[in-house]
């Protein structure tokens, strides 16, 4: 009976688990160049049952014969294991701000432990001088005239050091060259991720690599083709009417499982208040 518990209340926290990273995702439709999460749920070891008895044989001296007989698996719960960024690339918006910048990727190379296609971020740096990636190209001109994210992380060249404007009239050609207005030059910085899945999610749209090293340039990886547009902005790749589907699953999946224990705390209300009464 308490192990139906278990295996109930593990369902309900994996299932509210989902409905956040849903809500996560909803919420951010309109970010631009947010990744949606998918989720992987797992079901926990299984248990083999088995029950072992003895054979009694009538002899003189009573033979007992040690038999066992396999009663089946009993699963004993789900989780969900882990929230991983699904990176399709969004559609591309017309904005005609000279700071908007989007990237769009036209052939990657392959990783050949994945079998799935590389991607390519924006290369920025926070106060702390770590070096963080994005796809969100909504950019602008700080006070003194650097150029940075929404959020005030540095936009890095592809030599790794921040990138100063005299003013925002500055053009970008594809292949991520920035012109400014006072003969300023420099190269956006792009890394390539060979295997997306590495990369460590935080807030605001920003990835971080396990290793210290960080991502190599993308410019100079053999295969990867890729355009850098101005006055564009990568929209969310957040399916809305899919994420609404996905959201009341997890929600009657929840109540289903709630019903369930509902009538497990019956029974054991049952069993503990009626059963075996004296009248």
């Amino acid at each position: 009976m308490f192990r139906g518990f278990y295996t109930v209340a593990s369902g309900m926290v994996a299932q509210q688990r989902r409905t956040d990273m849903l809500t996560n995702n909803m919420s951010n439709a309109n970010t631009p160049g947010f990744k949606a999460d998918q989720s992987t749920m797992r079901p926990f070891p299984e248990m083999l049952l088995q029950h072992f008895d003895q054979t009694n044989i009538p002899t003189q001296r009573g033979l007992n014969f040690p038999s066992n007989k396999v009663i089946g698996s009993l699963n004993t719960g789900v989780y969900m294991q882990e929230a991983i960024p699904k990176f399709i690339q969004g559609d591309l918006r017309q904005t005609d701000n000279t700071t908007d910048v989007a990237l769009q990727d036209a052939l990657m190379p392959v990783d050949p432990d994945t079998g799935r296609e590389g991607s390519v971020f924006f290369t920025v740096q926070n106060a702390e001088g770590d070096v963080r990636y994005t796809r969100n190209g909504s950019f602008t001109l700080d006070g003194q005239g650097y150029l940075t994210t929404a959020s005030g992380l540095y936009v890095l060249n592809d030599q790794g050091n921040r990138i100063q404007l005299s003013s925002d009239r500055f053009t970008v050609t594809d292949n991520g060259v920035l012109a400014g207005e006072n003969s300023e030059a420099a190269r956006i910085g792009v890394g390539f991720a060979a295997n997306s899945e590495r990369l460590m999610k935080e807030g605001d749209g920003l990835y971080r690599t396990e290793e210290a090293n960080g991502l190599p340039n993308a410019y100079n990886i053999n295969g990867a083709q890729f355009s850098v547009k101005q006055g564009q902005l990568e929209q969310s790749n957040v399916d809305v009417s899919r994420t609404m589907t996905d959201m009341l699953t997890a929600y009657r999946s929840f109540e289903a499982n709630q019903k369930i224990l509902q009538a497990y705390d019956r029974s054991m209300d049952k069993a503990a208040n009626e059963i075996g009464r004296i009248g």
